[in-house]
């Protein structure tokens, strides 16, 4: 059996990403180590299938261009990687808020859920597929508030900046507890808001900044997370549903 073209996309953007390694050594200091280039690849690997299509056909067109050397098919990468970051940035800064004013205002007829831990939530969007397993990677959009004398006032976006979604290996201790533990039982597409206790919290509280407030250690906070997208799960449905059912017509 051919291989069909969803397969053919993951595994020449796999291909793209382990070039990053080879261009450790290509200039002094190495390239392989820098943050920028292992933001784009952690993009690459979020991309649902037909999104790594794209990136697959630059990396193509640039090696060929550039010459089938180290250095000419590592262009074609850097190249390839840059323009998908520029992408997703510009995709990111246009979306609206995860949960707006309209949405705030509705919440109150969302079902509250209590977990043992204490954890509290209320699903704006339930979204589809499987929850992510322990050590999957989630791409995710979050923001972080706490209550203060002034009303609820915001401390994290993960839109400020490069606006990009962020990825979360569930289960690893990569964020707070309670962050973590609602984020296990999401599914691809799902908005939620957690009201997060203290003990699942900052245990050593989080420094203000400006035009934010601190957060004393152990503090009960509020957090709205949309999960955009599981990278494995979401692509097999990719995979077995879409491009390759198409394939076999």
């Amino acid at each position: 059996m051919a291989p069909t073209r969803s397969a053919l996309c993951l595994f020449v953007s796999t291909v793209a990403i382990s070039f990053l390694a080879l261009l450790g050594g290509a200039t002094p200091g190495g390239l392989g180590s820098s943050p920028a280039i292992a933001g784009r690849a952690s993009f690459v690997r979020s991309l649902p299938t037909v999104g790594r299509c794209g990136v697959a056909r630059e990396v193509s067109t640039y090696a060929r261009e550039g010459g089938v050397t180290r250095r000419g098919v590592g262009a074609g990468v850097l190249a390839a990687l840059g323009m998908a970051g520029a992408s997703r940035s510009a995709w990111a800064a246009d979306v609206a808020p995860i949960c707006d004013s309209a949405c705030d205002t509705s919440l109150g007829d969302v079902p509250l859920q209590t977990t043992r831990t204490g954890l509290q939530y209320r699903d704006i969007k339930v979204g589809s597929g499987d929850p992510p397993p322990k050590a999957f990677d989630v791409v995710v959009h979050y923001t972080l508030k706490i209550q203060t004398q002034d009303g609820m006032k915001e401390f994290f976006n993960s839109r400020e900046g490069v606006g990009r979604p962020l990825d979360v290996r569930i289960g690893t201790g990569m964020v707070i507890p309670g962050l973590d533990e609602g984020l296990s039982t999401m599914r691809s597409g799902g908005v939620r808001r957690l009201y997060i206790p203290g003990n699942l919290s900052f245990p050593k509280g989080v420094k203000a900044k400006p035009g934010s407030p601190s957060v004393p250690p152990n503090s009960a906070i509020v957090a709205d997370v949309q999960l955009i997208y599981i990278p494995g799960i979401d692509d097999d449905l990719v995979v077995n549903g879409g491009e390759d059912a198409a394939d076999e017509e």
